[in-house]
């Protein structure tokens, strides 16, 4: 493996995969544009690797840090198992940075769901993105990347 290859984490929605708790995709240019510029991406879908379905009902981080669904079902291990596993991934393949999707109950940088489903922000980080920012990784939402701003956690 080259080490001078820039390797990065991204949400795999953000890349045109239809992994998001919809059925969808949710393709950002910039994020794809990274690999036109010679960095190696690698697809995650944290939800997918801690075994919840595609598509999945909505969930969200509740005020006591679990995550549940919006039928009230407790899906905090899966979430949890998929960082671990966003987590070893980024590891293996060398990854130092990662564009996640904004505002996901895994992937969220700095700001997800309030956990009442009625579409309200607040302050918070997504189960994967805490875990590769405690790892070391620098992370950023799509929308930083667009932006051009630098990454979260750095």
């Amino acid at each position: 493996m080259d080490v001078k290859t820039r390797r990065i984490l991204v949400s795999a929605c953000l890349l045109g995969l239809r992994c998001r708790y919809d059925g969808a995709g949710k393709e950002c240019p910039a994020a794809a544009a990274l690999a036109e510029g010679g960095a190696v991406l690698i697809p995650v879908c944290p939800e997918q690797l801690g075994g919840l379905p595609t598509p999945r009902t909505p969930a969200e981080i509740q005020k006591d840090g679990r995550v549940v669904t919006a039928d009230g079902r407790d899906v905090t291990e899966e979430y949890l198992r998929g960082a671990r596993e966003a987590v070893r991934l980024a590891v293996k393949t060398g990854c130092t940075e990662a564009v996640l999707k904004a505002r996901s109950p895994s992937c969220g940088c700095g700001e997800v769901y309030d956990g009442t489903f009625s579409g309200t922000l607040t302050k918070g980080w997504g189960c994967a993105a805490r875990a590769l920012t405690d790892a070391g990784l620098r992370v950023m939402t799509e929308e930083e990347l667009a932006a051009g701003e630098t990454a979260a956690g750095s």
